[in-house]
């Protein structure tokens, strides 16, 4: 008689299937499931440059930190109860699975709900310390007020559907994110641009759209598939909680980091801006618009190493060494492809871009082309840094993934921002950006090297 061990392996389809089927299944529903998650800031930003201008423009990347801290928390307990139940399950342990799901459930809700009383009660203090302009300041509190009200709503459903992709239903995730950026993308034509209610209506879409996404992914979490979820396994303990957090560090530090590293440049492009022919307020909103067109590019990639998370947890739980090593190169290799092609947009058509998001004046499309095409040249490698940090939280390695997750933001990118502009101006914000990534790429692509020559062949 087999052992539930080996029956719960070989009778999953994740340590089965050819990999490349997987990819196509995981990735394809995740990368969309990501770029409708970039939609939700894109498609305010649109409407708000044709509506509102430069000063609503800058006010939603003041606003955007805020956003990262929903992802950051989103991350930490749906990829981090996602790999922890993978690992679980691959490894033939079927009755510990179901808690980590269940704890991560309970993380989420919990997260998003302090976040948003936290934002409520001190918004003016933290939008300041965000690097707001005084002119920016009453468009940015407007905007958020009302979008603080949807953070419960849109953590629980980024981190739902990182658990309803480890049940095996990528498709669901996908359908959870694409309805609710169908409703914002539909509500911000009619409140921004056809009753004219500007950042407020612009807002008020966006929590709608979260509102609808949520409902179905707490619809499809009450009937998980691989294991049965009761009330008892969303009841917090200490020890899955703790190994769900351990595993989702990585993501969530990213995440983290790059709000760091957003705050930093809000406040270095306002003080350095003032000192340029650019003011304040330019180079804020250029570099906000130049983020989301860079993080549509990025939502494909982030989906690439998602997708690959179940199958390398799963196969690295079940050492399956040689599917682990495949989903690895798979990703990489489709990430860089990717990348490459973000790279000659941002080389070639930075003024079209820049001007989808409204009209400006000859500073400003100045800047916002040489923000383009100097602070993302080396967008081309940029796939290599996200995709080794979810493999090393997928294969159980957190505190690789975590340093992994850190190097481009804050091991190299700060510093940079910091030092630079003392002899560079606000160029040397701009140059921050290729040196750091340079930096990040060649670390993880090192230690993603010597890993696998760590792991056994079979």
């Amino acid at each position: 008689m087999k052992s539930v061990k080996h029956t719960a392996t070989e009778g999953n389809p994740l340590g089965i299937l050819p990999v490349g089927s997987l990819m196509r299944k995981f990735a394809l529903p995740s990368i969309v499931a990501m770029m409708v998650s970039a939609v939700y800031n894109i498609v305010d930003q649109l409407f708000i440059g044709q509506a509102v201008g430069t000063l609503g423009n800058a006010a939603t990347n003041i606003a955007f930190p805020l956003a990262m801290m929903c992802t950051a928390i989103a991350l930490m307990f749906g990829i981090g109860g996602a790999s922890s139940f993978n690992l679980t399950l691959g490894a033939g342990d079927e009755k510990r699975a179901p808690y980590f799901v269940g704890n991560a459930i309970t993380g989420l809700v919990i997260g998003g709900s302090v976040l948003c009383l936290t934002v409520e009660l001190f918004l003016r203090p933290l939008l300041v310390g965000f690097g707001s302009p005084a002119d920016v300041l009453p468009y940015a509190l407007s905007y958020v007020r009302i979008t603080a009200l949807g953070f419960p709503f849109l953590i629980l459903t980024i981190g739902g559907g990182h658990l309803i992709r480890a049940d095996g239903s990528p498709n669901m995730t996908m359908l959870c994110n694409l309805s609710g950026a169908i409703i914002n993308v539909f509500l911000d034509a009619l409140f921004v641009m056809g009753l004219g209610w500007g950042m407020q209506g612009a807002a008020l879409a966006t929590i709608m759209g979260q509102f609808f996404s949520a409902g179905l992914a707490v619809r499809y979490l009450l009937h998980y598939k691989t294991v049965s979820l009761r009330l008892e396994h969303l009841k917090p303990k200490a020890e899955f909680i703790t190994f769900i957090m351990k595993i989702g560090a990585a993501s969530s530090i990213n995440q983290l980091a790059m709000m760091v590293v957003q705050i930093l440049l809000n406040n270095s492009l306002k003080y350095y801006g003032a000192q340029s022919v650019y003011g304040e307020a330019i180079p804020i909103a250029c570099a906000g618009i130049v983020t989301k067109c860079n993080q549509l590019f990025f939502a494909v990639v982030i989906g690439l190493s998602q997708g690959s998370q179940p199958i390398e947890s799963f196969n690295y739980g079940a050492k399956k060494y040689g599917r682990v090593r495949e989903a690895y190169r798979l990703a990489v290799t489709a990430g860089v492809a990717i990348s490459v092609v973000a790279f000659a947009m941002f080389q070639l058509i930075p003024r079209q871009l820049i001007s989808l998001f409204g009209e400006g004046s000859q500073e400003y499309y100045q800047f916002a082309v040489n923000y383009f095409r100097i602070f993302l040249f080396f967008t081309w490698a940029n796939a290599i840094q996200p995709i080794t940090a979810t493999f090393f939280t997928s294969i159980g390695k957190p505190k690789k993934g975590t340093f992994c997750s850190l190097t481009r933001q804050i091991l190299f990118l700060v510093p940079l921002i910091l030092i630079l502009p003392l002899f560079m101006g606000i160029d040397g914000i701009l140059f921050a950006g290729p040196v750091a990534d340079a930096l990040a790429v060649t670390v993880t692509a090192l230690m993603a090297y010597f890993e696998f020559r760590r792991m056994p062949k079979e």
